[in-house]
């Protein structure tokens, strides 16, 4: 399996004109939105600069000369072609049970424990009626989330037809939403132009009209209703056969549940059942919301003119959070701990980005690179104190500035 630099090239979308190729780094760390993330409630997040001069702004008329930023630029890619090549090494001295079996197990796993989370739902008593709801609650998350963004990336197989039919089983039977769009927003815009202002910035998960303590507590229940009406709303925008295909799908996903909620978990009215498969569905969505925002808001933001190359792009723009079982099991990895990883490799599974984690982690701060971390507690008290500055005003652009 080939390690790919990112998704930004041939069929993965294409680099916005312009890009510029100097390196970067923060100037003036005073800036309130990145001065607050290197150290909020003793976090451990990192924005490093070590190393990067402070030199006049790009594209002024005394700017750095050209030679000097096709130098820069060289050297950055560079850089990522080294770390790709060590990545390289691991992959290729993995099995196949390192690179998809963990993985696919784990979802297999899920599967399974649903005839028990059903047959729960049938006691009367409140401890095995509470471990079903749990039950399917993690389950429906891990098929949704590790699932349908594994099949997004075609991580979970290496056959390019097994890929297309994993992503239209996860995505749009499991989670009721259009392969097209799913993989349009998230693999080619978010992936080719992460924190980029108007394309990758994460603004889709900004509902500026809700004030903190909604968005961040109540608004995340109704997931479960918004996701299959944002789905239908973006059917206009694909074919009319692929929209038929989502039809069907989300159909199908929505009536199995109901009626294996009717027929195997006895409940008497459909009320009762609608309101257990909202609750299942919602089960996992605060840390869902939250982890999606968590990751790169708050971080430096760019201008798609003025963005720096891949590898200090996905270093300064993407945070990880520590490990946890739950999350782990049910999001996995990649959207956990391993999320830096994930966006400077995002073809590899969950497995396989925690596998590379230490060579990437060590890579990046020998070169004197930012590798974000921070823990769950300490973003979520940071966007409570500041969540009208990162969620509801436009976050200010990084200026990047050429080595000398």
């Amino acid at each position: 399996m080939s390690v790919e630099n990112g998704d930004t090239a041939g069929d993965r979308g294409q680099q916005v004109n312009g890009e510029v190729s100097g390196t970067t780094r923060l100037r003036g760390m005073g800036d309130p939105l990145l001065r607050d993330t290197t150290a909020p409630d003793s976090s451990r997040t990192e924005v490093m600069t070590a190393g990067w001069e402070s030199g006049p702004a790009l594209g002024d008329k005394d700017g750095t000369p050209v030679g000097a930023l096709q130098r820069a630029g060289q050297q950055e890619e560079a850089l990522m072609t080294e770390l790709s090549e060590l990545v390289q090494k691991v992959v290729k001295s993995s099995s196949w049970w390192e690179r998809h079996g963990v993985d696919i197990s784990i979802l297999a796993c899920s599967f399974l424990l649903l005839p028990a989370g059903f047959l729960c739902l049938r006691s009367a008593q409140t401890i095995p009626f509470l471990a079903g709801v749990l039950t399917l609650g993690v389950v429906h998350h891990t098929l949704t989330v590790k699932g349908s963004h594994l099949a997004s990336h075609n991580a979970l197989t290496e056959s390019r037809s097994w890929s297309k039919v994993w992503a239209i089983f996860f995505i749009e039977l499991c989670s009721a939403f259009t392969v097209e769009q799913a993989t349009y927003n998230h693999v080619k815009i978010h992936h080719g132009y992460t924190n980029v202002i108007g394309l990758g910035d994460s603004s889709t998960w900004k509902l500026p009209f809700l004030n903190r303590y909604i968005y961040m507590f109540i608004a995340p229940l109704a997931v479960p209703i918004l996701t299959p009406l944002v789905a239908l709303d973006l059917l206009r925008n694909v074919e009319w056969k692929a929209a038929l295909r989502t039809l069907c799908c989300m159909f199908l996903g929505f009536y199995c549940h109901y009626w294996l909620l009717l027929h195997v978990s006895g409940f008497q009215s459909p009320w009762s059942a609608l309101l257990c498969m909202l609750l299942t569905r919602s089960l996992l969505a605060h840390p869902y919301i939250h982890v999606n925002i968590f990751q790169h808001i708050g971080l430096p933001m760019f201008a798609a003119d003025r963005k720096p190359k891949r590898i200090h792009l996905m270093s300064l723009g993407v945070l990880n959070l520590p490990r946890n079982v739950l999350l782990d099991w049910s999001f996995g990895h990649s959207l956990i701990s391993c999320h830096v990883e994930h966006h400077l490799f995002p073809s590899l599974s969950d497995n396989m980005c925690l596998k590379i984690k230490p060579i990437v982690s060590q890579y990046l701060k020998q070169k004197k690179l930012p590798y974000n971390e921070d823990s769950y507690g300490s973003r979520l008290r940071l966007f409570l104190q500041r969540y009208e500055e990162l969620m509801v005003h436009a976050p200010p652009i990084t200026e990047l500035v050429g080595i000398q």
